[in-house]
């Protein structure tokens, strides 16, 4: 994926989890889940971290952060496998 598609994505899952109401967190990385919605929250805070890896040409470590996102919103029944790639592919 180039820096462009990610981004993209990104912008995808940002209206997602705004239409969502999801604010922004960023979930102690040493604790299970509580509740799914704190892992969407969590996401939802992971993009702006991302924005910057973007802008520092770490487009590898956005796309790592990007599989995860899209793992969780799959695992949560709010996408398909399909449309997942259809986010990656731009479409």
């Amino acid at each position: 994926m180039t820096g462009e598609q990610i981004k993209r994505a990104m912008d995808e899952y940002r209206a997602f989890f705004e239409k969502m109401g999801a604010p922004k967190i960023n979930y102690p990385h040493e604790t299970l889940l509580d509740v799914p919605v704190r892992g969407l929250a969590h996401c939802h805070g992971m993009l702006d971290k991302m924005e910057e890896f973007l802008k520092e040409g770490r487009i590898e470590k956005a796309m790592r952060w990007l599989c995860f996102i899209q793992g969780c919103l799959w695992s949560n029944g709010y996408y398909t496998i399909g449309q997942l790639a259809d986010h990656n592919r731009g479409e």
